[in-house]
This record gives C-alpha cells, sequence and structure tokens, in this order.
C-alpha cells in the first residue's frame, strides 16, 4: 500500500512555472513507479508523465513535452513535476499516481493521491 500527497498547485499567470510535488509513503519498503496525471473540467483524466524508481526512464505527453519536466527523491521519497511555460490549457486538478510496474504507471496505476488544482490565466 503506497499513499500519495500532493501538494504546489495553485494559480499563475500564462508563461509562468510551478512546482508540484508529491510525497509517497508505504508500509513495506518496495520499488515502484511514479506518475503525474491531470483531468480538467469536463475532460477524461489524461497522462502527464511518469518516472522509474531509479529514474533512468521518463517519458511525457507531447502537450508537455520540453515544458515539464518529472524527477524525483528517491531518499525523500518524493516526486516533483517542474512546469515551465505553462499554458491556460493547463488548468485542471492534477493527480500523483504510483505503480509497481513501470511498464502500468501511464495506463492503469495502483496508487493515487487525491490531486492539487493548477489554474493558469491567460
Amino acid at each position: 500500500q503506497v499513499q500519495l500527497v500532493e501538494s504546489g498547485g495553485g494559480l499563475v499567470q500564462a508563461g509562468g512555472s510551478l512546482r508540484l510535488s508529491c510525497v509517497a509513503s508505504a508500509r513495506t519498503f518496495s520499488p515502484f513507479a511514479m506518475g503525474w496525471f491531470r483531468q480538467a473540467p469536463g475532460k477524461a483524466r489524461e497522462f502527464v508523465t511518469a518516472i522509474s524508481w531509479g529514474s533512468t526512464n521518463r517519458y511525457y505527453a507531447d502537450s508537455v513535452k520540453g515544458r515539464f519536466t518529472i524527477s524525483r527523491d528517491i531518499v525523500r521519497n518524493t516526486a516533483y513535476l517542474q512546469m515551465n511555460s505553462m499554458k491556460p490549457e493547463d488548468t485542471a486538478v492534477y493527480f500523483c499516481a504510483a505503480d509497481s510496474r513501470y511498464s502500468e504507471i501511464g495506463t492503469q496505476p495502483q496508487y493515487w493521491g487525491r490531486g492539487t488544482q493548477v489554474t493558469v490565466s491567460a
């Protein structure tokens, strides 16, 4: 069982930056991949980015490539999402996710956080 808590959301102007954090806690040690999804009002939840346990592998949705960067700190059990050059269409609730299977992190993650709101004004 992995619990995820996001923070760092807020209001930012278009072109600005935000950094989200996701702290993971687990009862027993087990390596897991982490990722971020987002859900805009009236739309389905969509994949944003994911990172493997050792940070060797990362991949991004086309809509955020070159603007967003995922990273993680194994010691602090924390994943980060650095968002730059933000656009109004990035407005959404951002969810942290985790899965022991890197192959599943972008589709059906086992664990989810509750989300943090990100709003980008034009």
